[in-house]
């Protein structure tokens, strides 16, 4: 599927980032006025472009908030979030300010109209390691609300009213994800099913790696118990269902989550989003035979000049280079593709008891392959889902078709769950009220 631009990384972005259109964090004539003045290949004018477009937007929500305009402010403020983070995608030299600067404005648009949404959203910081913190987000209506089929009786001044403990959906992103943007692809849907949901992110993501320089690890067990801790330890406060717990891990995530869902036992569902079985061998499919030789050989010389011309003739791959050398904290091409022979699930993967749902996306050139190997070498209960050209839903993580997408992953796991918005009398949560 190519929208506006035949550039593989131009046109997937557009992609994603129009697809945001579905939970009002994009619209489709602000997208394509955008892309219509960026020169295609030119990472310099789609930071230009879409930053403008963002300013503009931002400035729209200024307006509308103060003259109380709520729900326009909110919007815009939705949308201006999204085109920062689009703004801010392809800055590739980390010590680049603008990444600072656009990126806080992500954030700083995200909040606000977060402050604005007809459910609760805290912002949360997790205790992760060495007085580090993971930050995230925890999604739910109410600590208390008006009907549950479990619980005690409280009072609250002259209302009575019980506690409910929603089955409650963590999810993280994979190589390039923000927090802000698991808004749409996690939070929203989840809420309008029921269900609380807790967004974070770990080393080498977002504000980790650019606030506190903490880069990718490939032992994720190591990120999401604390997060699966943290979580379990607010369930009272959170209204958390601590039997009905699910994992969600987005792109890359899919591989995170799978190594997380294998040491950690409390998640009780894993969702894999694509499903990814080896790092390594997911790029070296893309490689040239020269330069498989040359990794098998250690020639890191050679590996090294052969990537570099690469990066100079394609856009998708200079971008994957240089933000996987950043986040990774690699010192060169060589040394992170090696590195990447870390992130592997193949000697785990039996560990893994929860059911597990995984996906893959018919044209999805990021992780060929990958999903059907998860799929085949999981043991406990699995369900394997392909979502094809025809659907409209072929690119990476079904980016374009959250409908369809979300259907399919909501639905399975309201089946392992044994969970019914109107069988077990939880009131939903209405997110554009």
């Amino acid at each position: 599927m190519k929208i506006v631009f035949n550039d593989p990384i131009f046109s997937s972005q557009l992609l994603r980032t129009i697809g945001e259109t579905y939970y009002k964090g994009a619209d489709i004539g602000e997208c394509l006025s955008t892309t219509n003045r960026i020169r295609e290949g030119d990472f310099e004018s789609w930071h230009a472009e879409w930053l403008k477009t963002a300013k503009r937007i931002h400035g729209y929500a200024n307006e509308s908030l103060a003259k109380g305009h709520t729900i326009a402010a909110r919007d815009a403020y939705l949308r201006a979030s999204n085109y920062y983070r689009a703004a801010e995608f392809l800055l590739v030299d980390p010590h680049d300010p603008r990444i600072q600067t656009t990126w806080g404005n992500n954030k700083e648009c995200f909040s606000r109209a977060a402050a604005l949404f007809p459910f609760q959203v805290e912002s949360i910081e997790i205790p992760y390691k060495e007085g580090a913190t993971l930050p995230g987000y925890f999604y739910h209506y109410s600590r208390k609300d008006s009907v549950s089929n479990n619980g005690d009786w409280n009072t609250a001044g002259n209302e009575t009213e019980k506690k409910v403990s929603r089955p409650t959906l963590i999810a993280h992103g994979g190589f390039d994800s923000t927090l802000e943007e698991l808004y749409s692809s996690a939070a929203a849907p989840a809420l309008e099913r029921g269900y609380n949901c807790l967004t974070f992110e770990g080393p080498g993501q977002g504000e980790v790696i650019r606030e506190q320089e903490i880069p990718f690890r490939y032992d994720w067990e190591k990120v999401v118990t604390p997060v699966v801790n943290y979580a379990i330890d607010r369930n009272e406060e959170f209204g958390i269902d601590v039997n009905r717990i699910a994992l969600m891990g987005i792109s890359m995530g899919g591989y995170l989550a799978a190594r997380a869902a294998a040491f950690d036992h409390r998640i009780s569902a894993c969702i894999l989003n694509d499903g990814v079985y080896d790092g390594y061998d997911s790029i070296a499919s893309s490689f040239p035979k020269a330069l498989l030789t040359a990794f098998e050989e250690g020639n890191s010389e050679f590996v090294n000049s052969a990537i570099a011309d690469l990066m100079e003739s394609d856009p998708n791959f200079r971008f994957n280079m240089k933000h996987g050398m950043w986040t990774t904290g690699s010192n060169s091409p060589y040394d992170l593709n090696t590195g990447a022979k870390n992130y592997t699930i193949k000697d785990i993967i039996k560990n893994i008891t929860c059911p597990t749902l995984v996906l893959e996306a018919e044209k999805d050139d990021s992780f060929p392959g990958q999903p059907r190997k998860v799929y085949d070498g999981l043991r406990s209960p699995k369900k394997y889902i392909r979502f094809t050209e025809e659907e409209g839903a072929e690119e990476h993580c079904q980016s374009g078709a959250s409908a369809l997408s979300n259907q399919r992953i909501f639905d399975w796991v309201d089946e392992v769950f044994e969970y019914n918005l109107c069988r077990d009398n939880i009131l939903p949560i209405d997110i554009d009220k």
